[in-house]
């Protein structure tokens, strides 16, 4: 691990990457089986987390990780996040050393915690909708009338201001690939609801990774990209892993391709916390975690240097260092 000199040091990675964000996996359980989950990476023989991270380890880690190494960014998932009864509760205490707190949901509870969380200090959410038609919400996420709720939960969130608000719709080769308009003009009218750039649809690939089956479901995200270049009124790039934004009739839609990406693991800045309380250097591994089994802060910051040894980018490029 390297360091940089200033007034904290930082955590960089024999790559250098530097950490600006954790990832807390704050629990494994959730009330949807999505056919292309991969439970932030954590499955490991096919099974899921029985024990969970503690509200005060949770808190703990976050504080040693702003305190002395600067990381003042954390995100939480899940699972489902809001599973976790102690969520708002996790969220407070960590308000006074983070700049930006924000949660991936799947929105079905999103309508009754939203103003809580906003309370609490969330700063926004990332909404995961794969599809506005009921059907095919219900077998994508093999459930059944939940879509009608995450819709309530977006606007409840929306109106509670924990925007910008992400729309996050991995496209799903022959089930959903044809809803990107209709997604589009859904983000509008969230904007209308919120104000502009209330609503981000963010386009995500597939990750077959974790599941083999789902293979043939792969996008073609070149025509996708191809097709909004050619509806763009603006197209911009973010600095980091080179996503692109298309700007399309007022809708901001971003580009996610985090499979076979080495610019995606090249820019690779966020640390990973499992729902078990170990840290998980890389999303696609499961053979170089760290466990943290303590809240003393000398324990957390050798182990958070210790992650620091063994990251490296999984898909290894002309943009990495190796």
């Amino acid at each position: 691990m390297k360091t940089v000199k200033g007034k904290k040091e930082r955590l960089i990675d024999d790559y250098g990457r530097e950490i600006r964000s954790l990832r807390f996996s704050i629990t494994s359980r959730c009330n949807l089986e999505c056919i292309y989950c991969h439970n932030e990476g954590e499955w490991r023989k096919g099974k899921r987390n029985r024990e969970e991270i503690s509200a005060e380890l949770v808190i703990e880690i976050a504080r040693v990780a702003s305190t002395y190494f600067d990381i003042r960014k954390i995100k939480f998932s899940g699972g489902e996040p809001l599973m976790r009864d102690d969520l708002v509760d996790i969220i407070q205490g960590m308000g006074d050393f983070e700049d930006d707190i924000s949660a991936t949901t799947n929105g079905v509870f999103l309508k009754r915690y939203a103003d809580e969380l906003a309370d609490a200090g969330l700063d926004r959410v990332n909404v995961s909708i794969d599809s506005l038609k009921e059907e095919r919400y219900d077998f994508i996420t093999s459930s059944s009338n939940n879509l009608p709720k995450v819709i309530d939960g977006i606007y409840s969130a929306i109106d509670a201001g924990l925007t910008p608000l992400k729309l996050n719709m991995v496209l799903l080769k022959g089930i959903n690939e044809d809803e990107i308009a209709d997604m589009i003009d859904f983000v509008r009218e969230c904007n209308k609801r919120g104000g502009e750039e209330a609503a981000i649809l963010q386009l995500i690939e597939l990750i077959p990774y974790f599941n083999p089956f789902m293979q043939n479901c792969e996008a073609n995200f070149y025509a996708v990209e191809a097709e909004l270049k050619s509806k763009a009124s603006a197209i911009k790039t973010r600095r980091l892993q080179h996503r692109r934004k298309y700007f399309v009739d007022g809708v901001e839609v971003e580009v996610v391709h985090p499979i076979d990406n080495t610019e995606f693991c090249a820019n690779c800045s966020r640390l990973r916390i499992t729902s078990d309380g170990k840290i998980k250097p890389c999303l696609l591994r499961n053979d170089n975690l760290v466990p943290i089994e303590s809240v003393d802060e000398m324990h957390i910051i050798t182990k958070l240097k210790l992650a620091m040894r063994y990251r490296e980018p999984f898909y290894k490029g002309k943009n990495s260092k190796s």
